[in-house]
């Protein structure tokens, strides 16, 4: 088989990262000759994980937009064109067959280099609503991989393709059992569990509604593992101290386990939904309002309206959302409808999709 060159970019959080990494590995695995370069942000998480998966990768000095802070945006044309500069001689040196982008900081200035260096592109777009960015990038995009149907009021309509949002291989394969997940956790077999995970970064608001409803957690039958994010690890910790059913965790690094032990999730709701959608478990979503277009609300409100999760607002998950997960817990009826709606949602053959149409692209 003749190699492949592939210029993935993108990047910033969890659930950009590990579908690049997926589609990666699935290009690999049809295509063992082929040579992969990532492409991501200075200071993000990338820079960090992709080589912990095996892959080299280069950083562009690009930042976004920072609301409610004019000051820290002066530097921001100037960090576009040098990202823009560097791109372009980024993609002249590898001389890549295709360019991806999976969102993040990284994938506009790279896939505007690439297009202007006549290399063709594909974009992954993992939410219900797209971004200015990938709405501008669509124009030249040879294919648009979506995860939700109806995008065709966003993109070129003979563009798309709806192939799923890449996962984790070990979500997909989820061989670890709930009894597995109990003991790697250090949880109790008697009492239901609930599990709580603000993405990679952690999540405030979520956090805040645990400390607010830390005297009816501390009441009920039920425990709670509690992901926190670094930046709040330290506060959550000290506030599930004395809380014998509340377990707070930096990082869960046996996210397979940590699903298959739970019997409700609680979550954000962005590329994270691929896999809740695979674990088939109920789900509460907590959109995040800091995010662009707001897409997190739309990702949240496809699978509401398809009776597939309960969503709660960000600005009031600190009132209401332990709440709803206790009703949601003692609700047997709801569970079983919540979680055979999502199931029937999921794509887990995702990554191997992007990468027949990847192939499609180079082929031609």
């Amino acid at each position: 088989m003749s190699e492949i060159r592939v210029i993935i970019s993108g990047g910033g959080t969890g659930g950009h990262i590990f579908p690049a990494i997926a589609i990666a590995n699935a290009i690999k695995k049809k295509n063992p000759a082929a040579k992969i370069l990532f492409v991501g942000a200075n200071g993000r998480m990338e820079m960090e994980k992709v080589p912990q998966a095996g892959y080299e990768i280069l950083g562009l000095n690009i930042a976004g937009f920072q609301r409610g802070s004019i000051l820290k945006n002066v530097s921001l044309p100037f960090k576009i064109i040098s990202s823009l500069l560097s791109a372009y001689f980024i993609v002249k040196k590898f001389e890549p067959d295709v360019a991806v982008g999976v969102g993040g900081y990284a994938s506009g200035p790279l896939l505007m280099a690439a297009n202007f260096a006549g290399v063709p592109t594909v974009i992954q777009e993992q939410n219900s609503f797209a971004g200015v960015t990938n709405k501008i990038l669509a124009k030249n995009a040879k294919v648009i991989c979506t995860v939700y149907d109806g995008m065709e009021n966003i993109f070129p309509k003979e563009k798309i393709v709806v192939t799923g949002n890449p996962i984790r291989e070990e979500i997909v394969k989820m061989k670890g059992s709930k009894e597995d997940g109990i003991k790697y956790f250090g949880l109790n077999t008697n009492k239901k569990t609930i599990l709580i995970t603000g993405g990679s970064l952690g999540a405030r608001k979520i956090n805040q509604s645990v400390e607010a409803s830390i005297e009816r957690i501390k009441e009920s039958d039920a425990q709670i593992l509690w992901q926190t994010g670094k930046m709040y690890f330290e506060d959550c910790k000290k506030v599930a101290e004395g809380v014998p059913n509340l377990h707070a965790k930096m990082f869960l690094d046996k996210m397979d386990l940590a699903y298959a032990c739970a019997d409700i999730i609680i979550s954000r709701a962005g590329g994270t939904i691929s896999e809740l959608q695979l674990v088939g478990k109920p789900v509460i979503l907590v959109p995040s309002p800091n995010v662009t277009e707001d897409h997190q609300t739309h990702n949240a409100l496809a699978l509401v309206n398809r009776k597939a999760a309960i969503m709660i607002k960000d600005d009031e998950a600190k009132l209401n959302l332990i709440g709803a997960a206790f009703d949601l817990l003692n609700n047997e009826t709801l569970q079983k409808e919540l979680s055979t709606n999502i199931k029937q949602m999921a794509i887990p053959n995702a990554a191997e999709k992007i990468v027949e149409e990847i192939m499609k692209v180079c082929s031609k």
